[in-house]
């Protein structure tokens, strides 16, 4: 597996590349070569975060965790993307193509419950307007949701803007 680290307000020492490339190494033994990492390390005020992506075959897995302390992040966030890999084992099998996903991997410790079949407890349909940005968080915050679909006024494409953990906000713009 390939590992990109970097750094947000904070310089990625040798021994930070290599705490993280030891812990989510052990990743490795999921992922055939072409898998790819992203690691942002991160600090704000007192909070020490650690987000990593993980691209293979198409598919994309993600964790992030905050400590105070940024090893102790790297320890929780390696822990929450095999709990995540190995809770959803069944439907990566089916969705991934031959080899992507070294599945007997999966099989050697069950000690996290498959998750069941997904259910849809509630639909909803609602009119979509064409709106700025600033507009769908005004609208966001005011229905005091986590997210809100919109259509963005500029790019006339549907996007999805999102309350972060920290507070801020995040677009999701679709790509062809």
């Amino acid at each position: 597996m390939k590992f990109i680290v970097r750094g947000k307000n904070i310089e990625v020492t040798e021994a930070l590349k290599q705490k993280v490339t030891k812990k989510l190494g052990k990743l490795s033994k999921f992922f055939n070569p072409g898998a790819e990492a992203q690691v942002t390390l991160s600090v704000e005020k007192n909070r020490q975060i650690v987000e990593v992506t993980i691209f293979f075959n198409g598919l994309m897995l993600r964790a992030e965790e905050a400590t105070e302390d940024m090893y102790s992040s790297i320890d929780k966030v390696a822990d929450i993307l095999v709990r995540q890999i190995r809770k959803n084992k069944t439907r990566l099998e089916k969705k991934l193509k031959e080899n992507a996903f070294k599945v007997e991997e999966l099989m050697a410790e069950d000690d996290v419950k498959e998750e069941g079949e997904f259910k849809v407890v509630k639909s909803k349909k609602f009119p979509i307007k064409p709106m700025t940005l600033e507009e769908a968080i005004l609208q966001m915050n005011l229905l005091g949701h986590e997210f809100f679909v919109f259509i963005n006024a500029d790019s006339k494409e549907v996007n999805v803007v999102y309350k972060r953990k920290d507070g801020d906000y995040g677009l999701i713009e679709p790509e062809y």
